[in-house]
């Protein structure tokens, strides 16, 4: 088929769905829903046999919807409507959740339903939800949903729904004396990416960013209780978390001690264990463990950006594991992003933008070219799909079966090192 997707902007869903039509063999054309003419040009101009709308943030025009079948892509269950779905459903600790494939009408998320595919939630950011979970769910339903459209006998049905509001700042306001650690960050993860919590860091206004748990440290709730590199702690009515991240009025997204230069001031609250990984939930975003003779090293870095900080302690960091007695070392990256390369938002908000552009360019350098060097252990870069954090029950069993035989699919690392030696 003829396949348009309209979407706001070409984001991963959208590309991953791209993907996957063109594989089957599908004709695809994309446009960016920017105005009511460019969409109507571009179907007028493709002739598409279906619309599907992977990401949008406005309703498609009735001029398109009433002439042709256009699927929304709804991240939320069947009966699910409105906007700030996935929002609402990480604020509110849903234990499972969904995507839904509609058609279009005058009634937002209200149409027939096509498909729908549904997963068990995870206590995660919003952004990580909806790079994996929903993902994965859009493509089933819209894989479905397409097959579908050719077949005479299927009718897609109308089910009964209530709609929410879109979510505002009101409703993510955290009350930092009252609330528990875990309802901060469950309003903290649904806000993360876009748009944040608004708050307020040394009496200035901010959106937070980038939470992370606190198991071991506790004080006056509300209160600042110290910094780990470029994040600070800050205490909850039961605990603590940290924030890895904020954003200044008018600014630009930077990590917390970075942003706020009174930060400094706060005590520092390095790890016990150096870069070995806690065995208690805290913010660390260098981390190594070992098994069966493999060193892990991970480096849970936000978005994937290596700042020249980060990049230098890195560095040290691989440099150590070196130290250690193993035959591999896995340079694992974090949850959802191995790297993205340079960190241009500490760079724009360098006091000399070219200058740090220049040592950060340099720091990332130093650090791939003592990977290549490294004459004493393998190492490996595993392909983002292989997280050891979400996978671990699958590797251990590796582990226990196979000694200090560690295997990524067809690959036996200590083996694959003996043979390099």
């Amino acid at each position: 088929m003829r396949i348009l997707l309209i979407t706001h902007s070409f984001n991963g869903l959208t590309q991953r769905l791209c993907c996957e039509l063109v594989t089957r063999g599908h004709e695809i054309s994309i446009e960016f829903d920017i105005a009511d003419a460019v969409s109507e040009e571009a179907v007028a101009l493709f002739r598409p046999d279906l619309i599907i709308a992977p990401f949008l943030k406005r309703a498609i025009p009735e001029s398109i919807w009433s002439r042709h079948c256009c699927l929304i892509v709804h991240p939320g269950p069947v009966g699910d409507r409105g906007p700030s779905a996935l929002d609402w459903a990480i604020q509110g600790g849903a234990g499972e959740w969904g995507v839904t494939v509609l058609q279009a009408e005058a009634e937002m998320d209200a149409g027939p339903v096509w498909a729908s595919a549904s997963f068990p939630m995870r206590s995660a950011r919003k952004a990580s939800i909806y790079r994996h979970e929903v993902t994965e769910a859009a493509v089933q339903a819209v894989i479905a949903t397409v097959n579908r459209k050719n077949e005479p006998n299927f009718k897609p049905a109308r089910v009964p729904g209530q709609a929410h509001a879109l979510i505002r700042q009101a409703d993510r306001a955290i009350d930092w004396r009252s609330e528990t650690s875990a309802a901060i960050l469950a309003k903290l993860n649904a806000a993360d990416g876009f748009p944040g919590v608004a708050d307020e860091l040394f009496g200035q206004p901010c959106h937070l960013f980038d939470a992370w748990p606190e198991a071991a440290l506790k004080g006056e709730p509300g209160s600042l209780l110290g910094r780990r590199e470029t994040a600070i702690c800050r205490a909850t009515a039961d605990g603590a978390v940290w924030l890895g991240h904020i954003k200044r009025a008018g600014g630009i997204k930077l990590p917390t001690t970075l942003a706020f230069a009174e930060a400094a001031e706060l005590p520092e609250l390095p790890l016990d264990g150096g870069y070995w990984k806690s065995p208690t939930p805290t913010w660390q975003d260098i981390a190594y463990e070992e098994a069966g003779g493999v060193g892990f090293l991970s480096f849970e870095f936000y978005n994937g950006a290596m700042s020249t900080g980060q990049c230098r302690r890195l560095t040290e960091a691989f440099q150590w594991a070196t130290t250690r007695p193993t035959q591999v070392i896995v340079l694992r990256g974090g949850s959802d992003f191995w790297s993205n390369g340079i960190h241009l938002n500490t760079i724009e908000a360098a006091e000399s933008p070219a200058d740090e552009s220049w040592a950060n360019i340099n720091a990332i350098d130093d650090l791939a070219e003592a990977i290549l060097r490294c004459e004493t252990q393998l190492t490996v870069a595993p392909s983002r799909r292989f997280r050891l954090g979400a996978r671990r029950r699958h590797a251990q069993p590796a582990l226990q079966e196979h000694g200090q035989s560690l295997r990524f699919g067809i690959l036996d690392l200590p083996a694959a090192a003996a043979r390099r030696r």
